[in-house]
């Protein structure tokens, strides 16, 4: 028994390593395909490729998207000042405040100048094989989540999905037993109209050929046929699971195109009012597809 997946989840998982904290965040919604993008800190591109490969291994619809916060642990203030620099520059200037060409300095303002401070910088590049190696890992964690919640939602997509396919089989089999299908039912209709039009009726073989005729054109047996084949495979691929979302569509355009046939060649107003509940609920499942990965 196959697991059916839908298509719209969120992950979040945390880790750490080598100095380094982070924060995968993975998210999806529907997508006619698959659609990976990921969001990383300057310097860490190069991982976009095996991440887009995670992806791939795990999902076949759906627009993917995940994102990387990473930040460097450092001890506390996570600042520096460069007292030589500070020094150095002040030694410099020494003559200049002496003659009173310039204000003296304040700290605050000689901390504004450039390179005064040294810190950590939170998205700075780093070319550790194993931070690289722990942040894929993590990833694949959070996609794992991310694949776990879009089951949790195929598992209620797959109880929609069989209800409306029970409706379907059961529209069908009242059509197929609709006395407005029968050859004998439209011979007797026939009769009464023409009753109704000539009062002296008409002549037996011509009334049987008129409804041989008549139920020629509003036979539907081939359509019933056509939609009870369609049932058993729809119930086939529910089972079979994820990815099947594609077929399924593809399954719903063909029970969409019976039920217009079927109301097209009723002339029946009771056997049209079945044609039309049918098309209503395969509106219905083809809408709650296009959440099936």
């Amino acid at each position: 028994m196959g697991v059916l997946s839908g298509m719209t989840g969120f992950a979040r998982v945390d880790g750490q390593a080598d100095g380094w904290n982070w924060t995968w965040e993975a998210r999806s919604v529907n997508g006619k395909g698959l659609e990976a993008r990921f969001r990383l800190p300057t310097g860490f591109e190069r991982l976009e490729t095996k991440a887009r490969d995670l992806a791939k291994a795990r999902f076949s619809r759906g627009n993917v998207n995940a994102t990387l916060n990473l930040r460097r642990e450092t001890e506390a203030g996570g600042a520096r000042i460069d007292l030589a620099r500070v020094r150095g520059l002040l030694d410099q200037a020494a003559p200049l405040l002496e003659s009173g060409e310039v204000a003296r300095p304040t700290l605050d303002g000689l901390l504004a100048l450039p390179g005064m401070i040294d810190s950590d910088q939170a998205d700075g590049p780093d070319n550790s094989a194993e931070l690289d190696n722990a942040l894929l890992a993590s990833l694949g964690d959070a996609l794992d989540g991310l694949q776990a919640a879009r089951r949790d939602e195929g598992r209620a997509l797959a109880d929609i999905l069989a209800a409306h396919i029970a409706d379907i089989a059961r529209l069908t089999g009242e059509a197929a037993d609709h006395a407005a299908t029968r050859s004998d039912a439209i011979r007797d209709r026939l009769a009464t109209k023409f009753a109704e039009l000539l009062p002296e009726g008409l002549p037996e073989d011509r009334l049987a050929t008129e409804a041989a005729m008549l139920a020629v054109k509003m036979d539907v047996r081939e359509e019933l046929d056509r939609l009870h084949a369609h049932i058993d495979a729809a119930r086939e691929l529910l089972a079979q699971g994820s990815p099947v979302g594609r077929k399924l569509d593809f399954l719903s355009q063909e029970f969409n195109r019976e039920a217009n046939t079927l109301c097209s060649k009723s002339s029946d107003s009771s056997l049209t009012a079945i044609g039309l509940s049918l098309k209503n609920t395969v509106d219905q499942f083809r809408e709650q597809i296009q959440n099936v990965e």
